[in-house]
């Protein structure tokens, strides 16, 4: 008999498919939106915390402890201001500490350009799936996720993207040469696009290289008219730098390059004495840069996040009790929508008993239905969810 319940509740609700759809809808969202949100931010934290714990301190302009934690760590757009090489020159001949200075000023089709050393590569334990590691200027190494968004493989050429388009100093887009694409690390770096940090000098312009043979000079032999005409066709050209083994040796920068820009240094004390020694020697007011510590800073970050979580908990909890008492309504006005059917049950010598297990048997299905639905929905989120948080939360 039970079998015939859910035949009968099955037909009914397949014959009613839009009211149907709307009820599975709002009971999967209802279930989902809590379950979701809280695997969300448990993503979130594990990414954040297990980040930070691994970066012990970070030297950076003085300002936002939170825009330096996310620069240096995350790679995020809201870029901190920038210090020079210098301060990890000071970290450096401290003796307390190894630095790990990093340039993410850039950005290159949406991916996050970093700068950095080699040592960086190592300390995150980072490694090529294929290809190998930048060893010239203008070479790359792409993120997993960055050499899947920008479809790129080892040997293919990428070109950075102009500040901006009437820059009058002559900035021209740089041609970088992939070299590698790194395993996947569930971590920021995977959508990082990684060079040396002299080549994001040059695409910043404080380093360039001389061709053999200047605009002027190629149209020196021209007559003046034809020289005038080739000048207007090269100025609408969209052109490009490329580093290249002819030319790489003409590359050179102008200045102290102790003075040029870098977003932060990553500190690796040597011990606990040599951190406590370098942070007491930040302690100055008057001072521009400062040091912290990452895992401090992404946990009062996390604090927050919490309590925005649990806010949006007390509201998905107001909004899952207006649900059902809406869903209450409706079924209620469907049954006495449904008074001619039932009468017609009663005087086919079926008992209220009947009725009752059919309505049971109905919302059984829409509760097997929505339980299956908030479990893809589920699903998706711990399969994504990393890259969502990542993309959103952390850019």
């Amino acid at each position: 008999m039970l079998n015939h319940d859910f035949y009968l509740a099955w037909r009914y609700l397949s014959f009613h498919k839009t009211r149907s759809a709307i009820l599975i809808a709002c009971l999967s969202l209802m279930a989902f939106l809590p379950l979701g949100l809280h695997a969300l931010l448990d993503d979130g934290e594990r990414q954040m915390s297990g980040r930070a714990a691994a970066t012990p301190l970070l030297v950076g302009a003085k300002g936002s402890s939170v825009d330096l934690t996310l620069t240096a760590l995350y790679f995020s757009e809201a870029a901190a201001p920038a210090i020079t090489l210098a301060e990890a020159d000071l970290v450096g001949a401290s003796g307390w500490a190894d630095p790990l200075p990093l340039y993410s000023r850039f950005r290159i089709k949406g991916q996050p350009l970093v700068g950095v050393t080699l040592d960086y590569f190592d300390y995150r334990r980072l490694a090529p799936a294929r290809g190998e590691l930048p060893a010239l200027l203008g070479d790359c190494v792409l993120g997993h996720e960055a050499a899947a968004a920008l479809g790129l493989e080892p040997g293919d050429s990428l070109a950075t993207t102009p500040e901006n388009l009437f820059d009058l100093a002559g900035v021209y887009p740089l041609k970088l040469h992939v070299t590698g694409v790194l395993a996947q690390s569930g971590s920021p770096d995977d959508q990082a696009v990684f060079v040396d940090l002299k080549t994001t000098w040059v695409i910043e312009g404080l380093g360039h290289g001389h061709d053999q043979q200047t605009p002027a000079a190629r149209h020196q032999s021209l007559p003046f008219a034809q020289a005038a005409a080739q000048l207007q066709v090269d100025a609408r050209l969209v052109t490009y730098t490329e580093i290249t083994a002819a030319n790489i040796d003409s590359f050179h920068f102008h200045g102290d390059p102790a003075g040029y820009p870098i977003s932060a240094v990553i500190a690796l004390p040597h011990d606990r004495r040599g951190a406590t020694l370098l942070k007491g020697r930040y302690l100055a007011d008057d001072g521009t840069t400062q040091i912290i510590e990452p895992a401090i800073v992404t946990h009062g970050l996390l604090h927050n996040i919490f309590r925005i979580g649990a806010l949006f908990d007390g509201i998905l909890v107001l909004v899952g009790a207006t649900t059902l008492l809406a869903l209450g309504l409706v079924f209620s006005l469907s049954l006495r929508l449904r008074r001619r059917e039932l009468e017609t049950i009663f005087l086919l010598g079926c008992s209220r008993a009947t009725v009752f297990k059919l309505v049971v048997a109905e919302l059984a299905l829409l509760g097997l239905a929505s339980a299956i639905l908030s479990g893809a929905l589920l699903l998706a989120v711990d399969h994504y969810g990393e890259s969502w948080i990542r993309q959103f939360l952390l850019s």
